[in-house]
């Protein structure tokens, strides 16, 4: 199947050596430079009330956002929100995200605005996610607002068919069928069928040996969905997998390459939960892949698929969905501006910035969508700026900036994104730095003329 000009970085790529990665990162940073929306009903009143008992949270009755004028426009606008350190912090939702979650709606309880919700979390079902989000924030959330990390491997269809290994916690099989796979096997599964891989848990390790198997067949690549519970038993069997060519009963001969192909999702090395520091994340998970993968064989760990936020093929797919969201509305005006927020440089900001560019270039020279793949393809985009706005509810802090600003003496901070990204300080610079959620709404209204009643 024939690919866009600047899929192979957009997804990951393959990569061929360091300086031959950085050039080419760079180059396309300068080629980048190329819902709520069905009302409370008695029905979907008991929905809501149902997620938030099973949240944990009272009942109490919903509150009616800020009503709209007559007047108000249609929006030509839309946001991008991340879920993680903006709205929520662990389980506990962030107040700010209430009130901004009033100023949103309307007196029907309806979004005024097309709002996506974008994550690098992946270790949950999409419908969940919209429950507890829901509840959580007191509006409607419906699945199709939700992007999870490993949403666009829906396009991935050439390897829907194929026997893929997965990686992650939580429902990994229906996530994995959910996405188009209809051929996986879990570690545990891997690991039952061939007990002798596993030996880093004394308490697991076998008191026999048990007989080879010869009918378990080939696996035919890897999902990476999220970080594992496991660490230890996920590199040791992914490496086992990628040495041997998918069939890990067999000796290590020589370990072919290019290995089987490999899709990832989450680059995230850190997130930020209840705890005061931030916790380590899926990225960190990659780091150690790579690495053990480099110093094992000598060669570079290729990727076929990378996303999940800052990959330019997310933010795509996430306008795709305001799109459609303001069709469902009846919104008519193109949705012109998108307003991306997060609280990560690394992936909310370098992402947003560099889709900003993207959608510059694209309309002033006309560069072809890198539209989806398959026999859907995602209509040409109105969009023509993704503004970025960073909140200090999460990762970032401005009286702790750690990483996120230069250190003393002129020097570089360290570069937490991932390897195949070349590191672009310009890309983590915020068009606008705001408190919290509900300032980034309010900010965003007084740009577009828009009111809070």
């Amino acid at each position: 199947m024939p690919r866009a000009p600047t899929v192979d970085w957009l997804r990951g790529g393959r990569t061929r050596g360091r300086a031959a990665r950085c050039a080419r990162a760079r180059g396309d940073c300068r080629m980048a430079a190329w819902g709520c929306v069905a009302s409370f009903g008695a029905a979907r009143r008991l929905c809501w009330r149902a997620a938030r008992a099973a949240a944990g949270l009272p009942g109490r009755p919903f509150r009616r956002g800020y009503a709209v004028g007559p007047a108000q426009s249609p929006p030509t606008f839309g946001f991008l929100l991340d879920i993680d350190g903006v709205l929520v912090r662990g389980h506990r939702v962030i107040p700010a995200a209430l009130e901004a979650f009033r100023r949103l709606m309307n007196s029907q309880g309806q979004l005024r605005v097309p709002v996506v919700f974008v994550t690098n979390a992946g270790n949950s079902l999409q419908h969940s996610k919209a429950q507890e989000l829901s509840a959580l924030l007191e509006c409607e959330v419906d699945a199709d607002q939700v992007i999870l990390s490993h949403s666009p491997m829906k396009l991935f269809s050439e390897y829907h068919e194929k026997r893929m290994l997965v990686s992650g916690q939580g429902p990994v099989v229906e996530n994995a069928q959910g996405l188009g796979f209809r051929n996986v096997v879990t570690m545990d599964e891997l690991r039952m069928a061939f007990p002798l891989l596993d030996m880093v848990d004394l308490e697991r390790r076998l008191k026999t040996t048990p007989l080879p198997r010869n009918d378990f067949p080939p696996i035919e690549g890897v999902l990476l969905l999220g970080e594992p519970v496991r660490w230890e038993t996920s590199l040791q069997l992914i490496m086992d997998v990628l040495l041997s060519n998918g069939s890990p009963g067999t000796g290590l001969v020589t370990p072919p390459y290019p290995h089987l192909p490999i899709l990832a999702s989450n680059m995230d090395l850190l997130w930020m939960a209840e705890a005061k520091m931030p916790r380590f994340g899926h990225g960190t998970f990659l780091l150690c892949l790579e690495t053990i993968y480099q110093k094992v064989t000598g060669k570079e760990l290729r990727y076929e698929g990378l996303m999940g936020k800052p990959s330019i093929l997310t933010y795509q797919y996430a306008q795709d969905l305001i799109r459609r969201q303001a069709e469902r509305r009846g919104w008519v005006a193109p949705i012109r501006k998108l307003y991306a927020v997060g609280d990560n440089p690394m992936s909310d900001i370098y992402g947003a910035n560099l889709f900003h560019q993207y959608l510059q270039k694209a309309t002033r020279d006309g560069v072809p969508e890198l539209g989806a793949r398959g026999p859907q393809q995602q209509q040409p985009s109105a969009s023509q700026s993704c503004i970025s706005i960073l909140v200090c509810t999460g990762v970032y802090n401005p009286r702790n900036p750690q990483s996120t600003e230069p250190v003393l003496g002129g020097g570089q901070p360290p570069f937490h994104g991932h390897r195949d990204l070349c590191f672009s300080p310009g890309l983590m610079e915020a068009s606008h730095v705001v408190n919290d959620v509900n300032e980034a709404v309010q900010l965003v209204f007084r740009k577009e003329g828009w009111a809070s009643e």
